[in-house]
């Protein structure tokens, strides 16, 4: 599956995008967990994207799907 990172997250990671195995009965959130483990000061909280909508951690997303995380951008 696809996996696209976005702002500060993609500056962490080091990368834009990654092909990446899903785990059986993963969710996003867990699969968000295992990609981009907490640091210190904790998780960064991100959005959840899959095929270009918006969905939810508890979502178990299908092998051949598209998934975003999407940090919180600041602005003003």
């Amino acid at each position: 599956m696809r996996v696209r990172y976005f702002a500060s997250l993609r500056e962490r990671k080091g990368i834009e995008e990654e092909q990446v195995e899903l785990l059986e009965g993963e969710t996003l959130g867990a699969l968000y967990l295992r990609l981009c483990p907490p640091i210190p000061g904790g998780v960064l909280p991100v959005a959840y994207a899959r095929n270009l909508t918006y969905a939810g951690a508890d979502e178990v997303p299908d092998d051949g799907d598209e998934i975003s995380f999407l940090p919180p951008i600041g602005g003003g």
